[in-house]
């Protein structure tokens, strides 16, 4: 049964991240994000992590996807349909977002992915947990996401600007 959930699931969030990437109403692609996050959500709450799913729909679909329909709300050329939906660097963007699949397939393969032990965790481990994730080797990738969604927050800025 949680099987067949998890694949109608997964089904939806892969069905509604296509709709975002190939739909040329950016307004649209934005509605739809809020089903691929709040599916993800769902994903965390079959994973028994309801505290991630709770912050899932907080941050995700009440912060950053409200921040990202306001932009575009704003922005009066993003709404216009007569306005090309590609620029002309959009060749460069492939081009990296294909290296960067790559980079993160071959990561994905080579990584060691150890399997959990069955059952509830102990008080014990989930406080190891917490510790390791604040602790010196998971500093950098802390900071990577800080500044990637730094940099999301300026572009958004910059893209809902009046010129």
């Amino acid at each position: 049964m949680a099987q067949a959930i998890f694949i109608i699931l997964s089904l939806f969030i892969l069905g509604c991240a296509l709709v975002v990437v190939t739909n040329r109403n950016l307004f649209h692609s934005a509605l739809y994000l809020v089903f691929v996050f709040i599916g993800v959500a769902g994903l965390y709450l079959m994973l028994q992590a309801e505290f991630f799913a709770g912050i899932q729909v907080l941050i995700y679909v009440g912060a950053i996807l409200t921040l990202i329909i306001f932009a575009i709300m704003l922005s009066r050329d993003l709404m216009n349909p007569n306005v090309r939906g590609f620029n002309r660097q959009w060749w460069a963007a492939a081009i990296v977002a294909g290296l960067l699949f790559v980079v993160l397939a071959v990561v994905l393969v080579r990584a060691p992915w150890p399997a959990a032990p069955m059952g509830e965790p102990s008080p014990a481990f989930i406080a190891e947990l917490g510790q390791a994730l604040v602790s010196p080797a998971y500093v950098l990738p802390f900071e990577v996401v800080s500044i990637l969604l730094l940099a999301a927050l300026v572009g958004s800025i910059l893209i809902a600007r009046e010129r």
